[in-house]
């Protein structure tokens, strides 16, 4: 896989693909991460960092997504409020049975069609189906359900949906730290960007002991360098 190009860009690739790994990886603003850099001697503006964002999340999501493990057969879907604008709109959700988070829609509506529509671009960006679907007690999951995979065995029950439910929770901490989104073609362009790649830095740290946590890091580190085409973190000037 070809690293994406940094042609034409004044600063070098690590110090961009550091950039859009603090931004995803931590609860920080444009101006956080500003402010980080110049504390190491790099000055870049906030609007930089915003267009390098925007250029290279979606590559460096996608990259490594394409590096996942093949999603397990049963997924747990779930979908919450979001503010945007003032408005409420909903955030639908995909995991799979390890948590690995499997696909987003930003929607204005949770009735029989949005979950429809979800259903329908969760399989097609997976390219599978699963074994097994669980659900909080929405009914328009049900109706969409029956239409799209009747012969997926649906599970409607919100206390067996912890996995989504706690899919959600980085999520809330970045809204807050953007102070929420401005339109909803910006939150799915974030939370796409988002979803793949801060997952990737969040390991189950609870069921690994110290040094393997480590280890396991520092192999997700390695990766990150290839997919960005770099060598990791960027000296100070």
């Amino acid at each position: 896989m070809d690293a994406p190009s940094y042609q034409g860009f004044r600063f070098p690739p690590e110090i961009i693909a550091h950039c859009v790994w603090l931004y995803h990886r931590f609860a920080l603003s444009l101006c956080d991460v500003e402010e980080l850099m110049l504390e190491r001697g790099i000055e870049v503006s906030y609007e930089t960092i915003h267009q390098w964002t925007r250029r290279f999340g979606p590559a460096y999501a996608n990259a490594l997504r394409r590096r996942r493990p093949k999603p397990g057969d049963k997924w747990h879907l779930d979908e919450v409020f979001v503010k945007i604008q003032g408005r409420q709109r909903y955030l639908w959700r995909a995991v799979d049975a390890d948590g690995n988070v499997l696909d987003i829609l930003v929607q204005s509506k949770r009735d029989t069609a949005a979950a429809r529509r979800f259903f329908r671009k969760l399989m097609k960006k997976t390219r599978s189906v699963p074994r097994v679907v669980v659900t909080g007690k929405l009914r328009s999951y049900g109706a969409a359900h029956r239409e799209v995979m009747p012969s997926v065995e649906h599970r409607s029950h919100q206390g067996l949906n912890n996995r989504a439910e706690n899919s959600h929770q980085p999520t809330r901490q970045r809204e807050r730290a953007m102070k929420g989104f401005r339109s909803m073609g910006a939150a799915q362009r974030f939370l796409a960007e988002f979803s793949g790649i801060s997952p990737h830095f969040r390991p189950r740290r609870h069921l690994m002991t110290a040094p393997e946590y480590r280890t396991e890091m520092t192999v997700r580190f390695a990766v990150w360098d290839q997919i960005t085409g770099t060598t990791g973190r960027p000296a100070a000037t």
